[in-house]
Order: structure tokens, then sequence, then C-alpha cells
């Protein structure tokens, strides 16, 4: 397993350097792997103290959360390691002042008994204590009484609102208070797409199929409580939601905070999915989301997967929750957008001025059988595109095929109205580079064929003229390697075919031929556009993928139509 790092031994303490360094209000104390705020008051004018930590690998936690607002300090153990008595200790001398301190500990052994042990000899020294313990994992709701239950990110939640209670000036029991109150207010509860790696082990410490999840995990990459099968991000959400919902009791007109947070590897793209499904089945429990964050807040170190979690509150608590701070790792105030589409202004119909001609419906015939044909081959096309590409082609020439389908019928009026219609629905439906080549090739076609009737020859010109338009608009020449590779043999093939006396029909099934060589060709290129260009000589031996799927749908255009045979000749 390749990790970004020097020696296992000295992981924590040269993240803490890093961090650190990149953190203007913040300190790592010269001997133990403590983040302290800084500057901080004299010691007689200090606020209540608010201290944090436990093992790392949950970055940002816990580090990222000490600023003016939050967190005073951050204790870090090693890598899912309670830190030490000793270094709890250290903390809470170098920042507690007379109004005293508040811990707040996620409920594992370790930090329990570390952080307690701690508390009980800066005491013994005169200094004022309290801890506030979170428990917040639903997940071991029919495990585990309810003291015994894990804390995890509904954590980060508590930092918050103690934070902004002691930056107001409360005192040590009001604070601790505060965050007891809303660690009983929590629920949380996470699901992982598969396992971490320890920087010192080197390999995962659980296996799971490729159809499989764990459910209810803890954040030290443990196993969940129970495997269950792969679902969509909306049904692994209301997996989540409903055993929060059910843990807290919340029903119709609870008011709540969510946190969508990432494990480790999940991208934002994912954890964006997941706070729309999060916030749409909310809805439909009628339950009020009054706040929201999305991101990676409390994290197992590289583990793919998300939590979900839900704090219920009042005006009081939401305005600890409003409270500014400057700790790094805070996203803001997480308010939600009242009007999150805009509708577009209406344009007039294209379809209304196009008149009815012969041929559309063969236009649509082999349209469809086109669509048809690239979602059969999204797999393939992926897989081409991931060889040499950026792995999107496959769903792009899907969202093709779909566009296509969704066309209405007044898309079909004629050859030439058929074409535009589908090149601006390619526009809209497909982005990268192959929306603007296809969108660009229908219009040329479109117009060449404008005004009359679709003849033989006027097909050959207007084949030529999307090739024409392609070349045009990305400058791909024939061996470049491109999907020009695998059209202009095609368009040629077809005029050459056309001029011999060759039906239509058998002039496509001409052009497909063709189109597959040429596609096939390719594979022996050295790519000279696009993002194949950037591989290099790594790039040959695998055909493009733009070029096969042009080989593709004119296959399929071609097999839908009749021969000679099939038409009686």
């Amino acid at each position: 397993m390749k990790k970004l790092i020097n020696d296992p031994l000295h992981v924590v303490r040269e993240m803490l350097e890093g961090a650190v360094a990149t953190s203007p209000g913040q300190a790592l104390l010269d001997r133990e792997n403590v983040v302290v705020r800084q500057p901080l008051p004299t010691r007689n004018a200090r606020q209540v103290a608010l201290l944090s930590g436990g093992g790392s690998g949950h970055e940002p936690a816990h580090a990222g959360y000490v600023g003016e607002g939050m967190l005073t300090a951050a204790i870090a153990g090693d890598v899912f390691t309670s830190p030490s008595t000793d270094a709890v200790l250290a903390a809470i001398r170098e920042v507690a002042g007379p109004a005293g301190a508040l811990l707040i500990v996620k409920n594992y052994t370790g930090d329990r008994l570390n952080f307690g042990l701690a508390a009980e000899l800066a005491r013994g020294e005169g200094i004022p204590v309290e801890v506030a313990v979170v428990a917040d994992d639903v997940a071991l709701r029919d495990t585990v009484e309810k003291s015994r239950r894990r804390g995890i990110a509904g954590t980060v939640l508590v930092h918050k609102i103690a934070g902004a209670a002691a930056a107001r000036g409360k005192s040590l029991a009001e604070v601790a208070d505060l965050a007891r109150s809303a660690c009983d207010a929590i629920g949380t509860m996470g699901v992982a797409l598969g396992p971490c790696t320890l920087p010192a082990a080197g390999k995962p410490n659980f296996v799971l199929e490729a159809g499989e999840v764990e459910l209810g995990l803890g954040i030290h990459g443990e196993p969940g409580v129970r495997k269950a099968p792969l679902g969509t991000a909306d049904e692994l959400v209301e997996l989540l939601l409903a055993a929060i919902i059910a843990d807290r009791g919340l029903s119709k007109g609870s008011r709540v905070v969510l946190l969508v947070n990432g494990l480790g590897s999940t991208p934002p793209m994912e954890l964006a999915i997941v706070a729309r499904s999060a916030l749409k089945a909310l809805a439909a429990h009628d339950i009020t989301v009054e706040r929201a964050w999305t991101g990676t807040f409390l994290s197992a170190l590289d583990m793919p997967g998300m939590s979900l979690s839900l704090m219920t509150v009042d005006d009081a608590r939401l305005d600890l929750l409003d409270a500014a701070t400057d700790a790094p790792a805070w996203p803001g105030k997480g308010k939600l957008n009242a009007m999150p589409v805009a509708v577009m202004a209406e344009r007039a119909d294209s379809t209304a001025t196009v008149a009815v001609a012969p041929g559309g419906d063969v236009a649509r015939h082999l349209a469809q059988a086109a669509a048809e044909a690239l979602i059969t081959a999204e797999d393939k096309l992926t897989d081409l595109d991931a060889r040499a590409g950026d792995g999107d082609l496959g769903a792009s020439m899907a969202r093709a095929a779909l566009a296509i389908r969704a066309l209405p019928e007044t898309a079909w009026n004629a050859p030439s109205g058929a074409l535009a219609e589908i090149g601006n629905a390619l526009s809209r439906a497909i982005g990268g580079s192959s929306g603007p080549f296809y969108a660009t090739a229908l219009l040329r076609a479109s117009r060449e064929l404008a005004g009359g009737e679709a003849t033989p020859a006027r097909l050959a010109d207007a084949f030529d003229a999307a090739v024409n338009a392609i070349t045009e608009l990305g400058g791909a020449k024939l061996g470049d390697r491109t999907m020009v590779d695998a059209l202009e043999p095609a368009a040629v093939a077809f005029r050459n075919a056309l001029s011999a006396g060759s039906l239509p029909a058998d002039a496509l099934r001409s052009a497909a031929e063709a189109a597959e060589k040429g596609a096939e060709h390719t594979a022996t290129l050295r790519p000279r556009l696009g993002r194949a260009s950037y591989l290099g000589e790594r790039a040959v031996g695998v055909p493009d993928g733009g070029a096969v799927a042009v080989a593709i749908w004119l296959r399929a255009m071609a097999d839908s139509l009749p021969t000679k045979k099939d038409a009686g000749e």
C-alpha cells in the first residue's frame, strides 16, 4: 500500500508540524503532540479552556478545530491510539486559567481513562476541570447500553457549541451543561465502502466483497455492526437516517442540523449526492433541517464511506452553531439555499418552423438504433477511455443516447430538422469534448440538408459537412488518433459507394465497415490531440474510444436497415 509518508513512527509529529505551519493562530508544543491556540490571553484573563483529542488519523479532527470560538487545545495520540495522560495534562496546564477547562472526550476506553486521569490530576493542582463524553453512535443501540456507545463525527458539533459558549464568557458549569446537552441531542451512523490502511500496518484490516458495505462502523478502521448489500446513495442514506430518526425519537416538526461527514477518501461529488439524498429524505419525514454541512470533518484515515449526524436544535443552540470561529477546519454557518433551482428563460421552439418532409421516420429509426447500441456499449467505451483518457466517454455516450430517446415526436418531421434537434439535445446532455463535436457536426449537416429533399448526393454532402465541422472545431486530421480516423474514412466510403450506384442502405454499410477499420487502426497510432496525447507511446495498443464509438453507432444504423435480400430484390 502506497503512502506519502517518511517514517511510520513519525507520521503524527510530521503531520502536526505541516498542519500548524499553514494555520496562523495555532502553535505546536515543543515536547508534546499538542496544538494550542496562539496567542492566548494572560492566564488570569482566560475564558473556559476547551480541550479535545484522541488518536490521530481522524484529520482534520482535532487540531483543525483549534481556534477562537472552538477548541483551545487538541491532543493527538498515535494513529487510532489515545494520547497519554501526560500529554493531556500538559495541554491543560498550558491553556487553562482560573476559569478552568472542559475536556470533550469520545467514548472509548483509552480516551476516557487518559483524559479522566489527567482531569483528576489537574484538579489536584487547583485547576477546575469538567468532562463531557460524546457517545453519538446509534448503530450500537441494540448491542450496548447508551452510555457505552462510541463517540464519532457528532463530536465536532459539540466542539462548536461548547466553543461558542466559552467565547461568550460563560462559566465552566454553564459550558459543561451546554456540551453535555448537545451530546445527548446527537445521533450518528456511518457506512464504509471499504477499509482503511494504517501507515504502520501497510494493509487493510478487513475485506469487503465488491457488492458489500459495512454498516454502523466506528472511526478506527474496525468493521461495522453488519455487512449489507451496496445500494444507491438514496438507499444507504435512508438506512442510516431511519436508524437515527428512530433512536432520537424524531418526528414531524422536529428541528435538526445535519452533518454529512466523509470518512477519508470519499470525494466531494459523492458527499454532495449524499447531502441531496439526506435533505430530500428528511423533508419527506417533515423534519426541518435548519443547517447542513458537507465535507470531511472527522475521518478514519483513507476509508471510503460517510456518516450522517443529526442534532436536534432550538433557537439558543442554533445561535451557538452560528457564532463566529476562526478554526481552520470549520466550514461556516451551513445555511441552506432557499431557492436551489433557477428556472431558465423560455426560448422559441426550434421545431415550430420545420416543414414536414419525407425521411423523418427513417431518421428516427436510424437514431434510435444508434442510441440503443451506445447504451449497450457503455461499459466497453468506459474501459477504452479509462485506458487512454479520463474514463467518461461511456457515460457521455449513454447520456447522448437517452437524450435522443427523449426527443418529442415533432423532432422527426424531416431529416434536416431531426439532425438539428439531435445536435441541440446532445449539446445539452453531454459535456467534455464529445458534446460540442457531435452537436457542431449535426447542426452543420442539418444546414446542408435544409430546404429540399434528402437525395443520396445531398446525404453524402451532409456527411462530408459534418466531418469538416469536427476537423475545423478541434483541429484533428486523419492519423491524429481521434474520432476523425473513423468518420473521415466512413464519409469517403459512403460517397464512393453512392457514386458506384449503391443504394443508401448499402452505402451506409460500406461506411460502417470503413469506420470499423479506421477505429481499429487507431490502436497503432501515437495520439497527437486530447487527453490521450499526454500518455504518448503508452496509449499505443489501445484503440481510440471516440473512434470506436463512431464505428459502433454507424454499424448499428447500417444493420438496422434491410438488405437487398430482405427487401426482395
